[in-house]
């Protein structure tokens, strides 16, 4: 299966942050813009409808297998099968803003990016294992796709509408960033990166907003592939599966196919035979 595979399609405006759930053995994604969660059963083909209210900007799965929303506002809270606990109600700085990309750490904790406001850029935030935020980075054009390196020593950060991924030094006892640098730049007529992944060989994968392709770097950024999509925003992948070979890619404009691509919105599949890895769980208290 070198080639994308349609799985599901609610013609999604903006599907992102797909993520594989170690314990159901199922995919889960957002519609951002519609406020709407799914899952996919790979095993049976069924998938779903599981969540509609307000939109979620992303979500990790937590270790006791409930997802961690995070939303508009700067609200953060447990969904499990239905029933919502909120951790916190809202950020007073993130009033005018939400959520948009997460990933939990191997610690468990949480780095969280917000998108910008007509009066300033993006944020990122660290959601430590008690419910405290620390704001790590201010001014970040918007924070998207993030990563780690197989050794847990490397931090990745992409920011839109700057073109580029960076690097950081990351310390995973004290979840702090250090050392930014600039890992990859996207040439400016080939659109901007959005979600990514890092595979078990260290090596970076990125969707492409407005670019219809997912690309492949190695860890000092270098291309070595693009895999082409029946949709103009490719906005995220993740590995799953039983051996984390199969890549599950989503993508936007279900709302206007014959601009943004006969794809647009739906749900990909594609296995090359590459390994990737399990996300971490998130281990939040509340």
């Amino acid at each position: 299966m070198d080639s994308p595979e349609l799985i599901a399609d609610y013609q999604c405006h903006n599907a992102e942050g797909p993520i594989w759930h170690p314990l159901k053995k199922h995919l889960y994604w957002t519609d951002i813009p519609t406020g709407r969660l799914f899952r996919y059963d790979p095993a049976t083909s069924f998938h779903e409808q599981i969540y509609s209210g307000e939109s979620v900007g992303g979500f990790t799965i937590q270790e006791d297998g409930s997802l961690l929303l995070f939303k508009a506002r700067g609200a953060i809270e447990r969904w499990s099968e239905g029933k919502i606990t909120t951790l916190i109600p809202e950020i007073p700085e993130e009033r005018d803003s939400r959520f948009n990309d997460v990933i939990a750490d191997p610690a468990g904790r949480v780095f969280c990016g917000t998108m910008p406001t007509p009066d300033r850029l993006g944020r990122l935030y660290r959601l430590n294992l008690d419910g405290s935020l620390n704001l790590i980075l201010e001014s970040v054009g918007m924070p998207n796709g993030m990563g780690f390196t197989p050794d847990r020593k490397q931090f990745y950060l992409s920011d839109s509408p700057n073109r580029v991924i960076y690097e950081f030094d990351y310390d995973q006892e004290s979840g702090t960033l250090s050392n930014q640098r600039v890992c990859v730049t996207t040439p400016e007529a080939e659109g901007v990166p959005d979600g990514m992944t890092v595979d078990a060989e260290g090596y970076i994968w990125s969707g492409r907003w407005d670019g219809g392709h997912l690309f492949r770097y190695t860890p000092d950024g270098t291309e070595v592939l693009r895999l082409p999509f029946p949709a103009k925003k490719v906005t995220s992948i993740t590995f799953g599966g039983s051996d984390y070979t199969d890549m599950y890619v989503t993508t936007a404009g279900g709302d206007n196919r014959p601009t943004e691509g006969a794809g647009a919105g739906a749900i990909f599949r594609v296995n090359l035979g590459i390994q990737g890895v399990p996300e971490f769980l998130s281990r939040v208290a509340g």
